[in-house]
């Protein structure tokens, strides 16, 4: 069977909102208005919905794998219990400092969900709110899309340089209408 594509997307500033102090509890994960129903818009494709998420705070000690494992399960749960479904959540728990290949703008994560659920990556979306997510995307000829969302706005300039390599959305909602208008 061939490998089919999927839609990866970041979580923190996409699906829920930014903190400066880390989402460390579920009770600090607030969805993005829109984001649980773009989740479940999104499952029509029948693509698989990958999560793929930096989470130094686990490196810089301030939640545990299991917490954050934990509102990892609520968040898919409540995604499913909408509707939607999301086949599997990928992180990097590493410190900003550690040289690891996880961490984005690497793109160790990507590479690891399509090995295991035998993804396409030239023919998958990568939704983020950052540089590194675009990086990570563009290393590995997954098509980009930078939401404006969480740190989107602010993260644009960093890459004026790459303008036209990557797809700007106002929103997750947005980036799954213009998605579904590529491949439906």
């Amino acid at each position: 069977m061939p490998a089919i594509p999927a839609i990866f997307i970041d979580r923190d500033g996409v699906i829920n909102a930014n903190r400066l102090d880390h989402v460390k509890t579920w009770g600090e994960f607030e969805f993005i208005p829109g984001s649980l129903e773009a989740l479940v818009q999104i499952t029509a494709l029948n693509w698989p919905v990958v999560v793929i998420s930096n989470q130094s705070a686990i490196g810089r000690g301030l939640v545990s794998d299991e917490m954050v494992e934990h509102i990892n399960t609520r968040m898919v749960a409540a995604v499913e219990e909408a509707g939607g479904h999301i086949t599997g959540v990928y992180i990097c728990p590493h410190h900003p400092d550690n040289a690891c290949a996880c961490r984005k703008p690497q793109p160790g994560l990507l590479h690891q969900a399509a090995i295991e659920l035998d993804l396409d990556l030239e023919r998958s979306y990568l939704i983020g709110d950052a540089e590194s997510d675009v990086l990570a995307a563009l290393a590995v000829c997954v098509q980009p899309i930078l939401v404006l969302t969480g740190r989107g706005k602010e993260q644009r300039a960093l890459l004026a340089g790459l303008e036209g390599t990557f797809q700007v959305c106002r929103d997750l909602s947005e980036a799954v209408t213009w998605i579904a208008s590529r491949e439906i």
